[in-house]
C-alpha cells in the first residue's frame, strides 16, 4: 500500500493490519502553537514490524481528509505506541499504553527538513498545513531512524505513567489572563486563557515550565506581570509548602523536628531571627554545612547521608531515588560532587513526592469547577469557585498525609497576599 493514506478505504486497510506496536508522530497545524489551543494536521505511523510508515491526512493544502475520530480508532486498535513526548501527545490523542522516548532521550531534536526551516522562519499561522506532505513524511522517517535504537531500551514507569499523566492535566486547564494587560506585559496576543508546558527531561528531573518565550516558573513579582493572571472562577489561592526541602530530608533520616514550623526550629538552634534562619539553613543545604553549626545532631545525620550517597554513587556508578526509582549514573553527569548529589537527590524526592501528592488533588478536582492551575516546585495555585470551599479542606488534608506543612494566601490576581 502506498504512504499516502487520505480517505476511509486507506484508512481501513491499515486497520486490518491489526498492528501491535508502532512509532506515531503528531503534525499538528503549527509547531509554535500550544497543544491546547492546536489541531492535527497529519499522523505519522510506522509499524515496528513494517519496512515503511504511513501518513494519515486529517487537514492538508495537498490531499484528501479522513476523520481524526476514525484515527484515533485506529491509534486505539495499536495495541502499544511510541511517541517522542506522550504529555504532549495526550493532547491530541488518547491510548492506554504509550511509551514516551523524550524520557529515554532527553537531548533528542526534531530533524526538520530545509523545507521546514525555511518556512517556519516566515512564522506564518498554520504553516504546517502548506509544507509538502512529502516533507512531513521525510521528517518523520528521520526521526523514527534516530529515535529507533530507544526502542527496547527500558523507561522509567513513574514518569512515563505518572507524571506525563499529571503535567499533562495542569497543561490543558490554563490560566486566565487579563489579555490587555498580558499583551502590555508580554507583547502576546491570547485568547483569553495562557498555556503553560512542563518539560520533565531535565538533568536533576525537577520539571521547568515555559511555553512561547515565558517563564511560568519565575514570574516576577515586582514588576506587575502577575497582575496579568486573573481567576475564571473567584479567588486564586496558593498553597505553599514551608520548609520543603528540610522536611523531605528529615523524614529521610528519620530525624523529628517536633515541631510544623522547621524555619522556627532552626531559628532557635542558630539563635538567630527567622528570615536569617532560613538563609543560613539553605545555604548549608545546598553549598555544605557550616562548621558552627556540625554539632547539631540534623547537621550531623544529613553529613552522613550525604556522604553515603557520594560512596554509594561512586562504587555502584549511580544512586536510586525513592518514589520514582530514577537512577542518577556517574557517566551521565559531569562535575558532580557530594552537595550537588544531595542537591539532585532532594529535587527529585520533592518531583516525585509531588506527582504523587498531585494525583490526588486532581482526583478532588475531578467535575468541579475549582482547577489547579500551576505548580511551581513548592506551590500550588487553585482557581476557586467559592462555592466549593469545602475542596480546599480536602486538598490541605493530603498535605498534612504527607506531613507537610502548608502556608496559603490569595488574591483576585496572581500578586498574592
Amino acid at each position: 500500500m502506498f504512504w499516502l493514506i487520505e480517505d476511509d478505504e486507506r484508512l481501513d486497510i491499515l486497520s486490518r493490519m491489526k498492528l501491535k506496536s508502532a512509532y506515531v508522530e503528531i503534525i499538528p497545524y503549527s509547531p509554535t502553537i500550544h497543544p491546547v489551543e492546536n489541531n492535527v494536521s497529519c499522523v505519522y505511523i510506522k509499524p515496528l514490524d513494517g519496512s515503511k510508515g504511513y501518513m494519515v491526512t486529517i487537514k492538508h493544502s495537498e490531499a484528501f481528509s479522513v476523520e481524526k475520530s476514525k484515527v484515533q480508532e485506529l491509534i486505539e486498535s495499536i495495541e502499544h505506541i511510541y511517541v517522542i513526548d506522550k504529555k504532549e501527545f495526550l493532547h491530541y490523542f488518547y491510548h492506554p499504553s504509550i511509551s514516551s522516548l523524550i524520557l529515554i532521550y532527553p537531548k533528542f531534536t526534531k530533524k526538520y527538513t530545509s523545507a521546514h526551516n525555511f518556512l517556519y522562519n516566515r512564522e506564518e499561522k498554520n504553516i504546517n498545513l502548506a509544507i509538502p506532505i512529502s516533507k512531513h513524511y521525510e521528517m518523520c522517517q528521520a526521526n523514527f531512524n534516530e529515535l529507533q535504537p530507544y526502542l527496547t531500551q527500558e523507561i522509567n514507569p513513574f514518569y512515563n505513567d505518572k507524571a506525563t499523566l499529571v503535567f499533562a492535566n495542569i497543561e490543558s486547564v490554563g490560566i486566565k489572563v487579563n489579555s490587555s494587560l498580558y499583551k502590555e506585559r508580554f507583547g502576546k496576543d491570547t485568547r483569553g486563557y495562557a498555556y503553560t508546558q512542563y518539560n520533565l527531561s531535565t538533568t536533576t528531573t525537577r520539571p521547568s515550565n515555559s511555553f512561547d518565550g515565558i517563564n511560568f516558573a519565575a514570574l516576577n513579582k515586582e514588576n506587575g506581570e502577575r497582575e496579568c493572571f486573573i481567576p475564571r472562577n473567584d479567588v486564586f489561592v496558593e498553597m505553599d509548602i514551608s520548609a520543603y526541602h528540610p522536611t523531605l530530608l528529615a523524614l529521610v533520616l528519620g530525624y523529628d523536628w517536633g515541631t510544623d514550623d522547621i524555619h522556627q526550629a532552626f531559628a532557635d538552634l542558630y539563635r538567630v531571627d527567622y528570615s536569617q534562619a532560613k538563609e543560613i539553613t539553605f545555604k548549608q543545604l545546598y553549598g555544605g554545612i557550616w562548621k558552627e553549626y556540625e554539632h547539631l545532631e540534623f547537621f550531623q545525620k544529613v553529613k552522613q547521608f550525604t556522604e553515603k550517597l557520594w560512596n554509594d554513587f561512586n562504587e555502584n556508578g549511580y544512586i536510586e531515588c525513592p518514589i520514582s526509582k530514577h537512577r542518577y549514573e556517574k557517566d551521565k553527569l559531569e562535575n558532580m560532587n557530594p552537595q550537588k548529589l544531595l542537591n539532585y537527590f532532594l529535587q527529585n524526592l520533592e518531583t516525585a513526592n509531588n506527582v504523587r501528592i498531585l494525583g490526588k488533588i486532581l482526583k478532588v478536582l475531578k467535575h468541579k469547577n475549582t482547577k489547579l492551575v500551576l505548580y511551581v516546585y513548592d506551590s500550588f495555585l487553585f482557581d476557586v469557585d467559592k462555592t466549593e470551599k469545602e475542596i480546599l479542606y480536602q486538598i490541605l488534608d493530603i498535605f498534612k498525609e504527607n506531613k507537610l506543612n502548608v502556608k496559603l494566601k490569595k488574591g483576585t490576581t496572581y500578586t498574592l497576599k
